[in-house]
């Protein structure tokens, strides 16, 4: 089978400055919050082609081109992995998967020191803090409800997205924290997200899955810090339709040795999540040979244990992150991919 074109793995770039504020590219003046609509009409026009949207946003320690060249790297694998072997995706048969990425670029460096994480820790709270912070904004205009134009969705509710692609968010690290609070203050700040006039609750534009890699957050955090992520309570909760799918390795010393440090306690990345408001199961990371079961991914939140396989080089197993950044494999883009998949 031949090889797909490159431009449908060609990710779009968002980038926001250290307060979280859209800037226009290459440049560093933020874009006024009332022209955030527009200037992200413009950055991102959703292709027709596209079947799924894949929001990436990367971690601590990462440059804007590096991040870009993970995104493009995971969306190509997937896609090749669908080619390879459709049949294994069968979820994928009559619309194919046509993947369209966009990065969401922040300025994620800092010295390595615990003052150096807990200071990028808070610019990744602050990215879609109250005031100043476009996150929520950026995912507002993929879901649609920046768009004033929009017509109510009439297909399937399956079909969350306006112009009826699926949305999926990909973390990993500090990015993962990033796309939980731009989640849920979707469901927090109504003027943002909210829609322009009454339409069927049963038919809403949400996201379809979230798979973030690597957590940097304390093993409670779903408690602590991101309760409204889910529905409770008679709340209605955020935008968030599909599985939540944590990776963890314990090789992972960012969020093992250093975030015990930094946090009093190992991170999610390292373990797994602890305590949340939802059931949790747990399940492993699969080779690409192997399918998925519907009961190991079909949970509010799943962790998934990936020892074997995170482990890190000679490299990285003596460097300070350890297997933090090991993620970057045909496995993960499986999962990705099954996740995409499932959200049919």
């Amino acid at each position: 089978m031949s090889a797909a074109p490159l431009p449908l793995v060609a990710p779009a770039e968002i980038d926001l400055d250290d307060k979280g504020r859209l800037t226009v590219q290459g440049g560093t003046a933020p874009v006024p919050v009332g022209r955030v609509a527009e200037h992200l009409a413009g950055r991102l026009p959703i292709p027709r082609w596209a079947t799924d949207i894949h929001v990436y946003v990367h971690g601590w320690q990462t440059s804007p081109h590096a991040a870009t060249r993970t995104a493009a790297r995971l969306l190509r694998q997937a896609l090749e992995l669908y080619e390879a072997e459709p049949d294994r995706y069968p979820g994928l048969k009559g619309g194919g998967y046509r993947p369209w990425g966009v990065v969401v670029r922040w300025p994620s460096s800092s010295l390595p020191t615990l003052k150096g994480y807990r200071k990028i820790r808070d610019r990744a709270h602050a990215m879609s803090a109250e005031g100043t912070g476009h996150a929520p904004y950026v995912l507002g205009h993929l879901l649609g409800y920046l768009d004033t134009g929009r017509a109510d969705p009439s297909g399937p509710a399956v079909l969350a997205g306006r112009g009826g692609q699926y949305l999926h968010l990909v973390g990993h690290s500090f990015g993962g924290r990033f796309l939980c609070e731009a989640v849920q203050r979707a469901a927090e700040r109504p003027p943002v997200l909210g829609w322009s006039t009454p339409h069927d609750p049963r038919r809403p534009f949400t996201v379809d899955s979230a798979l973030i890699f690597q957590m940097a957050a304390p093993r409670d955090a779903f408690v602590r810090h991101f309760g409204t992520l889910f529905p409770g309570d008679g709340q209605p909760g955020a935008p968030l339709r599909g599985p939540l799918v944590l990776t963890h390795s314990r090789w992972d010393r960012a969020t093992g040795f250093w975030h015990l440090r930094a946090e009093r306690a190992p991170g999610i990345g390292h373990s797994g999540a602890g305590a949340a408001p939802v059931p949790q199961f747990t399940t492993k990371l699969l080779p690409t040979h192997q399918t998925y079961q519907q009961s190991a991914l079909d949970h509010r939140m799943v962790n998934v244990d990936a020892d074997w396989l995170y482990r890190g080089s000679r490299r990285t197993r003596l460097h300070p992150s350890g297997a933090h950044s090991d993620f970057l494999r045909p496995e993960s883009a499986h999962l990705m991919l099954t996740l995409a998949e499932r959200s049919r």
